[in-house]
């Protein structure tokens, strides 16, 4: 947290179960709202990665952690209007994201509901994963469908693929590997960033 918010103003987070994800992260809820009301990290916008299964149950507590996002997954949410109308109390995007393996096109049956989307172009879970490019053709079918839409792209992200990303018409990119593996993060940062705005 401390390194990211020397050169961002987001810091994205993954949540998982051991179950849905192959991870089981740390931190509960309650603890990361203690840490975000720490006056070193005031102003710093965290989004959440729920990849987890029921995410409904759970939502309500990291929404208290103060999180300006909250990216739960197709694959595992039962009720969109529950989820929508709990980020929209707690003055939170709602993003809906999808795995590798989930077909694009059931991301339709939410384009009027859902302004933000994800594209997980690696499996759910650890770190340092390949890009999938299968996701390249999920991110154009997106763009295309729905162009107002703003698409976020986790997984695998380098510079070679941030730019294959941006191409095909995402706005948003998440890195942790290439980012915090290497000798000068904020450069990295500084690179990719470069790529996508």
């Amino acid at each position: 947290m401390r390194k990211v918010k020397d050169f961002s103003e987001w810091v994205h987070v993954d949540i998982g179960d051991g179950k849905f994800a192959s991870i089981v992260s740390w931190g509960t809820p309650e603890e990361w709202q203690k840490l975000l009301s720490e006056e070193e990290f005031k102003g710093l916008n965290v989004e959440f990665h729920l990849m987890i299964q029921a995410p409904e149950t759970v939502l309500d507590a990291w929404l208290r952690t103060g999180a300006k996002r909250i990216i739960v997954h197709l694959e595992t949410m039962t009720d969109s209007v529950y989820v929508l109308e709990k980020c929209k109390k707690h003055g939170a995007e709602a993003v809906l994201s999808i795995g590798p393996k989930t077909e694009v096109e059931r991301l339709l049956a939410h384009e009027h509901d859902f302004k933000r989307f994800q594209i997980l172009a690696v499996f759910p879970g650890l770190q340092g994963q390949k890009f999938q490019q299968e996701a390249l053709q999920k991110i154009k079918f997106i763009r295309e469908k729905m162009p107002s839409a703003i698409i976020e792209v986790d997984g695998g992200i380098n510079l070679e693929t941030a730019k294959l990303v941006k191409d095909a018409g995402a706005d948003i990119v998440v890195s942790a590997s290439y980012i915090f593996e290497s000798l000068n993060p904020k450069e990295m940062y500084n690179k990719l960033a470069n790529i996508i705005l």
